[in-house]
């Protein structure tokens, strides 16, 4: 099994490689791929050194699968060339995730729809990774009407340089700005660009992919995304509206026995879910379950995760599980 990481020395691409190694991932040949200014930088998988090589170079050898995280630019110029030589692309970025012919993919809720014939595989995005997994065994059960979701998102998300604008700022060092503000004891209502609607791009994908991974337009979703000062881990305050009634201590069991969803939530011991938790774990974790007082069967509740593994590279090592156990590459 001849694998390509394509953007390995990103942050995303280094929590890829570590992720390859935990799961034991079967790679035979392993093909880092960076922009051609790393290329012949050295990184090392499992103790072995290896070379950076460049994406042409990793074209023409013809990988049976590889992994992107290396921005929407690079997915769609070479997500294709890759395709075109028989490899299975599984890619990070936003670039082919709405596309009518690729498929969005939750390995726990929809894996099952790949076939051979599914050469570019879209990740959804990180904030819609963690929701769906909690949406999922609720809105088969109770079928939900409206989400309404508010986003409390860690600066690595938006990456290195927005991680150095934290740390410069805890420091008292003047440096680079990823933002437009101080992130540090601030709070910023703008992940990604803003469009004509008035919603940011980070807003609409999670108003878009959670219907296209439940292949289901009855619901819709709202959004408010919001970059805090923690450095890894995304957390969602999520509203559901649904159709059907619902009993709580049902939803909790249900949620405590989805896999890939670890329940926290007990306000008598303070239990619930925080970024400093979840860090470095691949699991979804769940709280602050309650009854929404104003609104018929309506629940609030909170979940984090850690946004650069369930949210992008444990999903994505994922599918590339799925598709050699099931022989698809």
């Amino acid at each position: 099994m001849k694998v390509a990481v394509v953007g390995a020395t990103g942050m995303v691409g280094e929590v890829m490689l570590k992720v390859l190694a935990e799961r034991n991932f079967p790679i035979t040949e392993l093909l880092l791929v960076a922009s051609e200014r790393s290329v012949g930088k050295k990184m090392t998988y499992k103790g072995e050194e290896y070379s950076i090589i460049g994406l042409a170079d990793a074209v023409a050898a013809k990988p049976e699968i590889a992994i992107f995280s290396a921005g929407g630019d690079t997915s769609t110029e070479w997500a294709p060339k890759f395709a075109a030589v028989g490899t299975t692309v599984i890619d990070n970025s936003s670039a082919w995730r709405m596309d009518p012919t690729k498929k969005l993919v939750v390995p726990e809720i929809n894996a099952s729809q790949l076939t051979k014939d599914d050469k570019i595989i879209a990740n959804p995005n990180c904030s819609t990774i963690q929701l769906v997994m909690v949406l999922d065994p609720l809105h088969t059960k109770y079928k939900m009407k409206r989400v309404v979701i508010s986003t409390y998102q860690s600066v690595s998300g938006t990456g290195v340089k927005a991680v150095q604008q934290l740390e410069n700022e805890i420091a008292g060092v003047k440096g680079e700005m990823a933002y437009p503000y101080p992130i540090g004891r601030n709070a910023l209502p703008h992940c990604d660009v803003f469009l004509e609607n008035g919603y940011t791009k980070e807003e609409m994908k999670l108003a878009r992919e959670p219907q296209k991974i439940f292949d289901d337009k009855t619901f819709s979703v709202t959004a408010t995304a919001v970059r805090i000062p923690t450095a890894g881990g995304h957390s969602e305050s999520v509203n559901i509206e649904f159709e059907n009634d619902f009993d709580l201590t049902e939803v909790r069991k249900m949620l405590s026995e989805t896999p890939g969803v670890v329940l926290q939530d007990n306000p008598e011991t303070n239990t619930y879910p925080m970024p400093i938790y979840a860090h470095d774990k691949d699991e979804v974790f769940v709280g602050r379950i309650r009854r929404d007082e104003t609104q018929r069967n309506t629940l609030n509740l909170w979940i984090v995760a850690d946004n650069l593994r369930k949210g992008a590279a444990t999903n994505a090592v994922q599918i590339g599980e799925y598709l050699v156990a099931n022989d698809l590459v």
